[in-house]
């Protein structure tokens, strides 16, 4: 994207029209153009065949085409598990007055976006609402709806069918955006469940923030969103006035890189960044595996999804008057003692697997099923389908263990369970002649003994395109989150239902963001990004480790959390900041070695990398990763002061296994004139081998303040493959 030359938009506009106009003749320009870029970026989308391409590609001032891409879409307990009960005074909730006057697809009549106790709307707004189908903008938009947007022309580009079960306007069809906009910025609603689960006063993160919604996502091939679309909506909320931009939405790997504009949210994101909006994406729900992690620009805040201190267990009572315990989401009558039945196999056809069940209806009516299962929502699904067909009352579903609930078709009775319990029960059913179980409906737990865990849909780190770069940044939960919904969502009650993905994480620290925006408007969006990441939890809001689900179920590390859980209160007082602006930005391009040309089309300003490339290590984020160490390595930081300005801060080191760490000097004396500090750190291996990752921390401390750093260092003595860009 290139940069704007003027601020007068229209004829920022008309040159882009007179430009297709060149290719296409003035009339046929007006048709084919999908969208002008004009507030913060110049540039335009259109229809074109190949021939059209490449005549506008040789045209004076075209600085590069690039294809349209798609992307996909990746609560009552949650906030007060993270320390923003509204009762108490001492948390950044009344500090920040609930985030007023901070501005963030929805279904406007839920009273989760109801106006009680809003002032006027922000002076520095500018946006509007649109009118659309089913949607007044009159009616619908109020003191906490006060922006509301559509862009499909990109869509529609690619995806000629008619979209059914969908509204040409901002309104939600799919569900997705209602629950992400109400968890960040909610208003108070009480007495909300799920079916009786997880009863108590839903709100969001922000619930005096105002909320102007920009859809570009529609409800075509399990929720599709255009890049075209997706830079249009970044270009007109960078023109509205926004202070924070949420994105739940995602590419699959392989990625895009940082300067490819087919990427849609890198680009978008950028300019958003480089005007002071703060822009918070999810990390993806591509896990447990490594590399998965996606929106892994150093500009960006990637959220990871965790799990909180709730859980729905249902008792499993055997006909040996042996008690297991599950999870379920079936809110029914107690399934009272009934016949047990496992599928078993027989000769080649395997017939207690769920994803394939081959059911005898004579045997199984009125009876539960157990089976076992490899995969994940869509084998539930499909068992509990087959089940209910044969007339069986109720499933278990032996699994991996995840503590992502889906409630079934028709609150049919699915509860799952680990492999461990699933066999014990399955050994019970072939002890006897005529086994039984009870199935007793689901409770809400919360508290202790429960403890956070990063969810085993979670995107993973290391970062495929920079692994020198730290992603994801930030864990918060995303598990059985529940928010308001659209009411053509499958599995709603009430206007609200329970979803899980990074998807719901992502708004939480959405809502984190505008309330530590209004205590600091002046925070740039890397200041705000590293009071979240340095003050993060490792350990918990309960002192409990925090464990990452997967096959086998770990500690959680830098690559599965980031900084650790994200700690609201803590991030709104950080002590030291690692900032960054423009120049730091400039240097991580370089480093990246992108030639100029890209970068110069990202930043829309012309750009030249310096002739010795600065090294990536040096990039001023909160954390320091050194994918291939070999010789010892030392890399730069800054902190900023945001405390008490007569501060004296000192180096707490945990190492990396097999590393020896230096910090120099080991004292950071602060006063009423020095704000800023540089330090080093040197890093080095104790033993030449190959390893894995091993993670340490830098933290320093005031008596106040921890601020901590992850520290992630890999040693490669033989590399397996020629790269310069992180070696040493």
């Amino acid at each position: 994207m290139g940069d704007r030359q003027h601020d007068n938009t229209k004829l920022i506009t008309d040159s882009h029209h007179d430009l297709l106009a060149t290719v296409v003749g003035r009339e046929l320009a007006s048709e084919l153009m999908v969208y002008s870029y004009k507030h913060g970026f110049s540039g335009f989308a259109a229809k074109l065949t190949e021939s059209q391409t490449q005549q506008l590609s040789e045209l004076p001032g075209v600085v590069r085409i690039i294809p349209n891409s798609l992307h996909k879409l990746e609560t009552t307990r949650s906030w007060d598990f993270l320390g923003l009960s509204p009762h108490s005074p001492s948390n950044i909730l009344p500090k920040s007055n609930m985030g007023d006057g901070v501005i963030i697809g929805i279904w406007p009549e839920s009273d989760s976006f109801n106006e009680k106790g809003l002032g006027p709307v922000p002076s520095h707004w500018n946006g509007v609402c649109e009118s659309g189908d089913n949607f007044n903008a009159t009616i619908h938009c109020n003191k906490k709806i006060i922006g509301a947007r559509w862009f499909i022309n990109g869509l529609l580009a690619e995806y000629a069918k008619p979209l059914d079960k969908e509204f040409h306007s901002p309104r939600d069809a799919h569900g997705h955006g209602t629950h992400t906009s109400s968890t960040a910025a909610g208003s108070f609603v009480a007495n909300i469940s799920y079916k009786g689960l997880g009863l108590g006063t839903i709100r969001g993160g922000a619930p005096k923030a105002r909320l102007a919604i920009y859809k570009v996502c529609w409800n075509v091939l399990g929720g599709k969103c255009s890049t075209a679309d997706i830079l249009k909506a970044f270009d007109e909320a960078i023109h509205d006035g926004v202070d924070v931009l949420s994105l739940s939405i995602g590419h699959p790997i392989p990625l895009f890189s940082d300067v490819d504009e087919r990427d849609g949210i890198a680009t978008g994101s950028f300019h958003a960044v480089a005007k002071g909006i703060t822009v918070v994406c999810g990390a993806g729900n591509n896990g447990p595996s490594a590399q998965t992690v996606s929106n892994t620009a150093p500009w960006i805040i990637t959220v990871a999804a965790s799990t909180m201190d709730r859980e729905f267990p249902t008792s499993i009572t055997l006909g040996n008057n042996k008690t297991f315990l599950g999870q379920a989401m079936f809110t029914g009558t107690e399934i009272g003692f009934t016949s047990l039945v496992y599928p078993e196999s027989k000769g080649l056809t395997t017939r207690g697997v769920c994803e394939s069940l081959s059911l005898n209806k004579t045997i199984v009516v009125g009876k539960v099923v157990l089976c076992f299962t490899t995969m994940g929502r869509r084998a539930i699904t499909n068992a509990s389908a087959v089940v209910k067909e044969a007339g069986g009352v109720g499933l278990i579903i032996a699994k991996n263990p995840s503590d992502a609930l889906y409630p079934c078709n028709e609150d049919f009775p699915c509860i799952e369970v680990d492999y461990e319990i699933g066999t014990r029960i399955l050994f019970y059913i072939r002890s006897t002649r005529y086994p039984l179980v009870k199935l007793i409906p689901p409770q809400t737990i919360v508290g202790k003994p429960l403890s956070a865990k990063v969810a085993y849909f979670s995107s993973r780190g290391p970062n495929s395109i920079t692994p020198a770069t730290l992603k994801p940044d930030i864990a918060a939960p995303g598990v059985n989150i529940l928010a308001a919904t659209s009411p053509l969502y499958s599995f709603v009650e009430g206007g609200y239902a329970m979803m899980s993905g990074t998807s719901m994480s992502t708004p939480h620290v959405t809502g984190i963001v505008a309330l530590i925006k209004r205590m600091h408007p002046n925070w740039s969006p890397a200041a705000i990004k590293s009071a979240l990441v340095t003050t993060a939890w490792r350990n918990g809001p309960s002192g409990l480790p925090i464990f990452a689900e997967g096959s086998p179920q770990k500690l959680a590390n830098s690559f599965d959390f980031g900084g650790g859980l994200v700690n609201p209160n803590g991030a709104a007082e950080p002590g030291l900041v690692y900032d960054m602006g423009a120049a730091d930005y400039m240097e991580y391009l370089c480093a990246r070695a992108y030639n100029n040309s890209a970068i110069s089309r990202l930043t829309g300003k012309k750009t030249t990398c310096p002739v010795k490339k600065p090294s990536i290590l040096d990039v001023n984020l909160p954390s320091v990763t050194i994918p291939s160490l070999r010789n010892p390595v030392t890399v730069k930081r800054t902190v900023t002061n945001v405390g008490a300005p007569e501060s004296i801060y000192k180096a707490t080191i945990e190492p990396p296994f097999g590393t020896i760490v230096y910090v120099n000097p080991t004292a950071l004396v602060f006063n009423s004139t020095v704000e800023k500090l540089t330090f080093t750190i040197t890093i080095s291996a104790i033993h030449e081998m190959n390893t894995g990752y091993y993670f340490g921390s830098l933290t320093w401390v005031d008596g106040v303040h921890a601020v901590r750093i992850p520290l992630s260092v890999r040693t490669e003595f033989l590399q397996p493959h020629d790269d310069d860009d992180d070696e040493d």
